[in-house]
């Protein structure tokens, strides 16, 4: 096979000056398999073309080296599923045939304009324009043409730069925009939690003293104090104290208790809580003949709401479930004495406090 190339080749030598003389801007075709790469020169067709090409490139292989005439190769497929893997493939072909050049012709990479095209079959074109030796264009005119090509090669290759930095200008004031978004995203978000917000700063105190409406309508003061330890803990004190006498000391009503209490808020603005309570306290009550003295101890579960009024007041509304026990004695008075009917205890599981508690914040502070 190399030696019908050789022969070709001599052959091809010899009669190609006789086709120089009205050869111009001369074009061959090189064919591909459909979604192949590989260059088969055993093909008749391409075998025959490579002869003619290696023909034409050793004859004007001093030109050719000198820069004056470019070799143009153009890459074509469109046999694939995407316009990106045809033009991968129709690179890989037109690089198959610049090597045959190469290494047969000895020639370099920069002797070549390669192009790449997504369209119209699976070939490799390659184009020469060679100078026609006898014509009646003057060398003036055989010069202008000359740079006319040269001109339209850096044309193209200007365009080419022109594009290239578009896209690179491009890309680069996208990058800019999404850095110039994400600056101002992030300072937009360390604003708003600079921001003071009833939402997020649902503890603005640090104590508050406590009045319960309810002990107060029934006669009996009550007053109290909270410490919230954090946004979500708080421990609570109430205590109460009445004395009422009346028909000449005859009938009396008379307690006394403290109810310590901690509490645990929950929610967005900690408005709801639940809590644990311990209550101890005396009383001595004589509504009727017999009177009843004694103390009671007990605790259970509380739990309630705090409606916010305003920035100082709160109303809290609670109710505590759980056990009391009471030991007292029973007594009647008898002549301005008093005189015991017994002792009895008792045992209590059910509301063991309720309450509609007016909140006055003080020690208000910074948010927390």
């Amino acid at each position: 096979m190399y030696k019908k190339f050789l022969i070709s080749l001599v052959l091809w030598g010899i009669i190609s000056p006789l086709m120089a003389q009205t050869q111009g801007d001369t074009i061959y075709q090189f064919r591909f398999e459909p979604g192949e790469n590989g260059f088969y020169t055993a093909c008749q067709d391409n075998r025959a073309e490579l002869t003619r090409l290696l023909s034409c490139v050793v004859q004007n292989k001093e030109a050719i080296l000198a820069g004056s005439i470019p070799i143009l190769v153009d890459g074509y497929c469109n046999s694939l599923g995407s316009e990106a893997e045809n033009l991968a493939t129709a690179k890989i072909r037109a690089n198959r045939v610049k090597s045959e050049l190469i290494i047969r012709a000895e020639i370099k990479e920069e002797n070549f304009i390669t192009r790449n095209h997504a369209t119209e079959g699976d070939f490799v074109t390659v184009r020469m324009t060679v100078p026609v030796k006898e014509t009646a264009a003057t060398d003036a005119e055989a010069e202008a043409r000359r740079k006319a090509e040269a001109e339209r090669l850096a044309a193209e290759k200007r365009a080419e730069q022109e594009r290239l930095a578009e896209e690179q200008r491009k890309a680069e004031e996208a990058r800019l925009a999404a850095e110039k978004a994400e600056a101002e995203k992030a300072a937009q978000q360390n604003t708003l939690a600079d921001m003071p917000s009833e939402t997020k700063t649902p503890t603005d105190y640090h104590l508050s003293l406590r009045a319960n409406l309810l002990r107060w309508a029934t006669l009996t003061p009550d007053l109290g104090l909270e410490w919230r330890i954090c946004p979500s803990w708080g421990i609570a004190v109430n205590g109460s104290w009445t004395s009422w006498t009346w028909s000449d000391k005859d009938r009396r009503y008379a307690l006394w208790e403290v109810a310590p209490e901690v509490r645990y808020y929950m929610g967005e603005k900690k408005a709801w809580y639940l809590g644990a309570m311990f209550k101890a306290g005396q009383f001595n009550y004589k509504l009727s003949e017999t009177g009843k003295q004694g103390d009671l101890m007990g605790g259970g579960i509380t739990g309630g709401y705090q409606l916010r009024l305003n920035k100082a007041l709160n109303l809290d509304f609670n109710l505590g479930l759980g056990y009391l026990n009471a030991d007292y004695e029973k007594y009647e008075v008898i002549d301005g004495v008093r005189v015991c009917r017994g002792n009895e205890t008792k045992d209590w599981w059910g509301p063991i406090n309720a309450g509609v508690t007016l909140v006055w914040k003080i020690g208000a502070s910074r948010a927390h």
